[in-house]
């Protein structure tokens, strides 16, 4: 697996608290809930001191919490000396403010912490980008950046450049003109990777994007079929930024593999809207393959936190259709898992087994509803001739004059994406 160097922040020693209220819609239990949020602090170096599980009876609205529980909050971030408190929930801008005159100490919620991985993973010019326009739409009505204390620690190595020991307070002002720019840079951006998208309905290759929750496998099982090197590792969100590579599938097929981000629980709304780029590639994709992590016992949920996301980019019911497949990885943890399904697979990424499987699942859904068609095209167009050997059945060649006259079997994917590379050249 590839390795990858990771900003490091200087050992913050912070404190985690979950507030479960009688309204609570969480859709994963308090428990795992609370084991992610820690997961997500080690996925950026925070040292834990303590994480727990606060009951509420009702939300204040200045604070958060009532004065019993802030009073408690408060002995224990003395006594382990904790430098930053993270709710796991979402603050108003005046809760953060009075918690943190209250606490004596830096205060940040669940949005805040996912920006900041979202920050520290980010590579490409979009994905930092992106993750810049989240972080100033999530900013706008607070009016001052969060992170200044990690910023000190790590001497400006934040996702906004980071002012190290200087505190620089945005106005409004300042944060719309940097949200303008952004977005004319995004949409440059979008506009040329719509026109890598035609590109591709040229060349073309049906798309199979690998989905599913934070930390299920995808980049394992993506490097495992392509041999690429995407960052791979027990983290949660190790991959932000969409990796493609081109594969042969057993049948001799051509297609393109799609690496995208993970997806999580309560994920804001902030990022969801800044990541809607990357996202398009799902959109786009020819088949979706849900990726399940079968050894986590919230599996189930993570699995409806993602189709929710899904169908909120306008894939409606994608569970119920033909080219959506869902795989339960880490099969190396419970062999005798089983699970029914018209388009499931059981495998390890990890290992390898069950893989062709997979591949086998893909070749069969690109198969169905496969045609005869009859083409009469020129004998020097050797680039559609080759595109056709790979992507089809050649069942009869026969020369008319500078002209080839074929009959070819094409599945459904292959016979669109020539009708519109054939409309393109008249």
């Amino acid at each position: 697996m590839a390795e990858k160097n990771i900003t490091k922040i200087a050992s913050v020693k912070v404190g985690i608290v979950y507030p479960l209220t009688t309204e609570d819609k969480a859709s994963l239990q308090p428990e795992q809930r609370l084991e992610e949020t820690v997961r997500l602090a080690a996925a950026i170096n925070l040292e834990v001191c303590f994480a727990e599980i606060i009951k509420l009876r009702k939300i204040k609205p200045d604070a958060y919490f009532g004065k019993g529980i802030i009073e408690r909050l408060k002995n224990a971030i003395d006594e382990r000396q904790v430098e930053l408190l993270i709710v796991d929930a979402s603050l108003s801008p005046i809760q953060q403010r009075n918690l943190e005159k209250i606490l004596n100490l830096k205060v940040i919620d669940r949005t805040a912490l996912i920006l900041e991985i979202f920050g520290e993973r980010a590579e490409t010019k979009e994905g930092c980008l992106q993750v810049e326009l989240a972080h100033l739409t999530y900013q706008r009505s607070r009016l001052v950046r969060s992170w200044t204390h990690l910023e000190r620690q790590r001497g400006g190595a934040g996702f906004l450049g980071g002012p190290g020991e200087t505190q620089i307070e945005l106005d409004r002002r300042i944060i719309d003109d940097k949200i303008v720019k952004i977005k004319k840079a995004l949409t440059k951006i979008k506009q040329t990777r719509g026109l890598q998208r035609a590109a591709r309905k040229r060349v073309p290759y049906p798309i199979i994007a690998l989905v599913g929750y934070t930390n299920t496998g995808k980049s394992t099982l993506f490097n495992r079929l392509t041999k690429a090197d995407v960052f791979a590792q027990d983290l949660l969100f190790a991959t932000l930024d969409t990796t493609m590579r081109r594969f042969k599938l057993p049948s001799g097929k051509e297609v393109i593999f799609s690496d995208t981000v993970g997806f999580i629980s309560d994920l804001p709304h902030e990022l969801i809207m800044a990541f809607r780029a990357t996202l398009e590639e799902v959109l786009e994709a020819d088949i979706v393959v849900q990726v399940l992590d079968a050894s986590n016992l919230d599996y189930k949920q993570q699995r409806q936190d993602v189709l929710e996301v899904l169908h909120s980019l306008g894939l409606e019911k994608i569970e119920y259709q033909d080219n959506y497949i869902e795989v339960y990885n880490k099969m190396d943890l419970i062999p005798n898992f089983s699970v029914a399904g018209r388009n499931t697979v059981k495998l390890s990424a990890l290992n390898g087994d069950g893989c062709n499987g997979l591949l086998n699942k893909i070749d069969e859904i690109l198969s169905k509803n496969s045609q005869i068609i009859r083409l009469d095209i020129p004998a020097a167009d050797g680039r559609l001739i080759s595109w056709l050997h790979r992507n089809g059945e050649i069942l009869s060649t026969r020369e008319d004059g500078e002209n080839l006259k074929l009959e070819i079997k094409l599945d459904a994917v292959a016979k669109s994406r020539l009708n519109s590379f054939l409309s393109k050249q008249n």
